[in-house]
């Protein structure tokens, strides 16, 4: 009697478990008999699965962390300098991140964010002395990516300001210029500019600039124009590089905003950089003393030293212009469901997340060695020039892919790739193109130039 006894127990459990409320809505919606045949031909394996898929459901899936240093080269950073990396991170994720979209659009620039950045004491980072620093090339190379990751336009004002112009007048300038200038940069008190190309003249500077500079005793007659010259609209100081018309060698002048005959157009309508404030300078026999003069600017090979520098830190945000794609385009495949389940877990996106973290692992290694040869004082011009073309190729594959994983979400602003889509084109193209970046890494490897 125990067999049948048992199983009367058991069918008695099973009644009193079932809910038969539920039971008569789910008849509603599927032939439960057939599902009970089905579901009795399974064996053992299939019923685990079952029962797998039905009760991870009311799990929460505990997903990896979103991070673009795959190879973790942050761990090679000692304690002070993991610690300035974390705390431009954040200030980027705070103060940056919430407005960058809405200026972006506006294409104006937020003025209120100067203040902000005065507070972190980074400008000049690799500059000893004035105030400055005296960080690491690597360091100075991990604050451009870490700005880039969240905004390439907020990078660029920072680039222009602590790179080009106050690296030409950290290189070149006489110490009495270093005294007046380099102080009030360092603390954003003075805002700098870096007029080099011209509305004619973009890669071909070296030996084709049309802006001339002719002496006229202690002054200097300053006629031509320049243009997509960063922070122009606003700077209190712009390095101009101009022709002497009488040795035919680039020279270097400090260009006080006020000086009479000096004019600047905002560039409109741009598609990318939109809150960089770009502008068309016009020299109208502008007079500039010889004590305003870079003194140690004689030939374009100076420019070239200023450039070398900070193609360099071009490289490093174009890598943090990838990452902020990649990281944004991941989080999205992880929460963006279709079919039932989030994107993140099919194939061709798993794909195409894979090619964007090997194309940014790759760039993050060569812009990381790049800064330890920048720091051993080994850096060449063909060092630059081939991390800048790479890393700019590169971040285009990125941010075209990780569009692509987002559909039409992909193409609007507050998904946060957008943006890096559009910038990533003026990334590729200032600081020299991809094709005069080659010519100069050509010139090195075999010895011939191939410049026309």
């Amino acid at each position: 009697m125990s067999g049948p006894l048992t199983k009367l127990k058991n069918a008695y459990h099973l009644l009193k478990s079932i809910d038969f409320a539920m039971l008569a809505k789910l008849s509603e919606k599927v032939d439960l008999p057939k599902v009970m045949e089905s579901v009795g031909k399974m064996d053992d394996t299939q019923l685990n699965g079952l029962m797998k898929m039905l009760t991870s459901s009311s799990k929460k899936k505990e997903l990896p962390p979103i991070e673009g240093d795959f190879y973790d080269l942050g761990a090679k950073l000692n304690a002070e300098d993991r610690a300035l990396q974390l705390k431009v991170r954040a200030f980027m994720e705070k103060e940056i991140k919430p407005i960058v979209n809405e200026y972006w659009l506006k294409a104006e620039f937020p003025f209120e964010i100067i203040p902000k950045f005065r507070e972190l004491n980074i400008c000049g980072v690799t500059y000893d002395g004035y105030g400055c620093p005296n960080r690491s090339f690597l360091m100075e190379g991990i604050i451009a990516m870490e700005m880039a990751r969240i905004d390439a336009s907020v990078a660029t004002f920072f680039g222009v300001q602590s790179g080009l112009a106050m690296g030409s007048v950290y290189m070149l300038g006489s110490e009495a210029q270093k005294q007046e200038w380099l102080p009030g940069m360092q603390q954003l008190n003075i805002i700098g500019a870096f007029g080099l190309t011209e509305p004619e003249v973009g890669s071909g500077t070296a030996g084709g600039l049309t802006t001339t500079a002719k002496r006229e005793g202690d002054t200097w007659i300053l006629n031509g124009q320049k243009k997509w010259i960063g922070n122009a609209t606003f700077a209190d100081v712009i390095v101009i590089w101009a022709r002497d018309v009488d040795d035919n060698q680039v020279k270097g002048f400090l260009l006080r905003k006020d000086t009479p005959g000096f004019s600047v157009e905002k560039i409109h309508d741009k598609m990318a950089l939109r809150i960089v404030q770009n502008g068309l300078i016009t020299l109208k026999d502008c007079r500039i003393a010889e004590s305003d003069r870079l003194q140690n600017a004689s030939s374009f090979k100076d420019t070239a030293r200023v450039l070398r520098m900070t193609r360099a830190g071009v490289a490093w945000e174009a890598v943090g212009c990838a990452r902020g794609a990649y990281e944004n385009a991941l989080a999205y495949t992880q929460t963006r469901k279709q079919f039932g389940k989030p994107i993140a877990a099919f194939q061709l996106i798993q794909g195409h997340l894979v090619e964007m973290l090997s194309n940014l692992t790759a760039m993050q290694t060569m812009v990381f060695r790049l800064s330890e040869i920048q720091d051993a004082g080994g850096l060449k011009d063909e060092h630059a020039s081939l991390a800048k073309v790479f890393c700019t190729l590169r971040t285009r594959d990125v941010v075209s892919r990780a569009r692509e994983v987002m559909g039409g979400n992909g193409i609007l602003l507050e998904y946060n790739v957008a943006r890096f889509v559009a910038d990533a084109e003026a990334i590729y193209s200032y600081e020299g193109t991809k094709e005069i970046n080659s010519l100069i890494v050509g010139r090195a490897i075999t010895g011939f130039s191939a410049f026309v």
